[in-house]
């Protein structure tokens, strides 16, 4: 892919172009993209960046990913992307893109599935939809460590846990594939098998927020376990994924 056309830069709106400054391996099929922007804005925790891509015969592919990186990394975003089979962006991404290259973005958008620091809160994410969970978590450890804040995270495998040497105590990871008996080093607090209600209700707070983030079949139950839990609607943001066109 080329056709990077220089534009003049104003975000959220314009396109701009940015420099991808690092990859780095996350798992087998998810990668992190540290990329320099020249027309840096800070985002809110939650907050996602569409990304385009532009053919030579101008056929144009275009995606959103969730910010991963804290607001206060100034001049950088990082874009954690799982590669999807047939993907026309993550494919690109994972196959093409190297260190010095170039990608047109803009952003950054959404307002509801943001964290503004209230307090406590409660992170529930599937698979990729940990990304901007991992935001929150991130800044919080940057601006508020003392703010009570919990994640509940659930990955097919520890090969597949995202972020696994910084989830700390923090976290709880819920290895839906893995065996009973089974190390897993890096990781601190984790139980095989799939989250369930009671899990849930034991790390609920009494006041405060609950985000929600992974594909429409693991939010909806997700959503109806913070209810059980005592959460009323207005505490509970989702955010759902789901395969492309």
């Amino acid at each position: 892919m080329d056709g990077l056309t220089a534009v003049p830069q104003r975000a959220p709106g314009r396109w701009q172009i940015a420099d991808v400054e690092e990859i780095r391996v996350e798992t087998p099929r998810t990668k992190t993209f540290r990329l320099r922007l020249p027309m840096w804005m800070p985002h809110l925790p939650g907050q996602h960046y569409d990304v385009r891509l532009t053919a030579p015969d101008g056929y144009r592919a275009e995606r959103s990913y969730s910010i991963a990186s804290s607001p206060l990394d100034e001049g950088v975003v990082e874009l954690t992307i799982d590669r999807l089979d047939g993907g026309e962006v993550s494919s690109y991404f994972h196959e093409v893109l190297i260190e010095g290259d170039q990608v047109e973005l803009r952003g950054p958008f959404a307002s509801y599935f943001v964290w503004r620091g209230e307090e406590p809160v409660l992170l529930i994410g599937g698979g990729s939809g940990v990304v901007p969970l991992m935001c929150m978590l991130r800044h919080r450890r940057r601006t508020q460590p003392d703010l009570p804040m919990r994640l509940i995270y659930s990955a097919r495998t520890r090969r597949e846990v995202l972020y696994a040497d910084e989830l700390g105590d923090d976290a709880i990871v819920a290895l839906t594939r893995e065996l009973e008996g089974v190390p897993v080093e890096g990781l601190s607090r984790v139980q095989i098998g799939r989250i369930f209600p009671g899990l849930v209700a034991a790390e609920a707070f009494d006041s405060g927020l609950a985000f929600v983030c992974g594909s429409d079949r693991f939010v909806e139950p997700m959503a109806s376990m913070l209810l059980a839990a005592g959460y009323s609607p207005d505490r509970i943001r989702t955010e759902r994924f789901g395969p492309t066109g």
